[in-house]
């Protein structure tokens, strides 16, 4: 079976700014990951701003509009959390959703478990780390590892990693902001005006722990550069990572930037083929 994985950032949910002015971005959005083909089987989804509140509101509209199931929110100490939608004509119901020990996370997260017919459930995180500081992001993407393998050694886990990825081209700094000069590059000693260094700790923590990044996988394999694309102003933060039995299963990935405007991320998109899957 052919499986489609999109992940995306909403930027405050697609519906204000970061001054919260009301900035209607949903439409946009929706045309954005309908544009996919295959339709997505999995969601994973950043920023769910407010769609906690209302009655929930936000999340049965863009079941409504995406012609999806959703699994509960995961509580979000920011109250800008992750989400994950699935298509249950394709994947079925969900067999296992569990949110411990997320608490200590930023933006919330919780792990999926399907039975899409391979030796053992799949598990599916939409992850969002936090951008103020690698440190804790480290920490966060031990903990989202972990419990990434809660219900099977089949593990993916998706969304805004917020730092560079393992490997791959030097992040754009002319247009990093300071913050994000302070959080994604290593600590030096400014006043020796020193090349500046990437922090990739969080990605290979990931690495670590046994996953693989999908994008870098597969540039490994056909030496396409466009694989590498950054997904946001100045890197590819944007991430989908798979344990090591998925990893001979990616068949593809690209990036979806239309339509423009949407939000201030790219959305990111890969298909697994389960018939090629490891052994676990």
């Amino acid at each position: 079976m052919l499986l489609t994985f999109v992940s995306q950032n909403l930027q405050y949910a697609g519906r204000s700014d970061g001054d919260g002015n009301p900035e209607n971005r949903w439409p946009l959005l929706v045309e954005r990951i309908k544009s996919v083909s295959p339709a997505p089987d999995f969601l994973l989804l950043q920023e769910t701003w407010n769609w906690n509140k209302f009655g929930h509101k936000y999340l049965a509209q863009a079941v409504s509009d995406l012609g999806m199931e959703a699994l509960p929110l995961p509580p979000a100490n920011s109250g800008n959390g992750t989400a994950l939608l699935y298509r249950s004509s394709t994947v079925g119901h969900w067999k296992r959703w569990n949110t411990d020990h997320s608490e200590p996370t930023l933006h919330g997260f919780g792990v999926a478990a399907f039975d899409v017919g391979l030796s053992h459930l799949l598990d599916v995180v939409s992850a969002h780390t936090i951008p103020f500081s690698s440190d804790m992001a480290l920490q966060e993407a031990g903990l989202i590892t972990t419990r990434a393998y809660k219900y099977s050694p089949l593990a993916i886990i998706g969304g805004d990693c917020n730092y560079p990825p393992g490997r791959g081209p030097e992040p754009n700094y002319s247009v990093m902001k300071p913050y994000n000069l302070a959080a994604r590059t290593l600590l030096a000693d400014p006043s020796k005006n020193e090349p500046r260094t990437p922090d990739r700790r969080q990605a290979w923590k990931l690495e670590q722990s046994g996953f693989v990044d999908v994008a870098y996988r597969l540039f490994e394999k056909t030496g396409d550069e466009k694989l590498l694309e950054r997904t946001a102003s100045d890197d590819r933060i944007d991430q989908f990572w798979v344990s090591k039995p998925l990893a001979t299963a990616i068949i593809s990935y690209h990036v979806i930037d239309e339509p423009s405007g949407a939000s201030d991320h790219k959305g990111i998109v890969f298909q697994l083929d389960t018939d090629l899957v490891g052994h676990a």
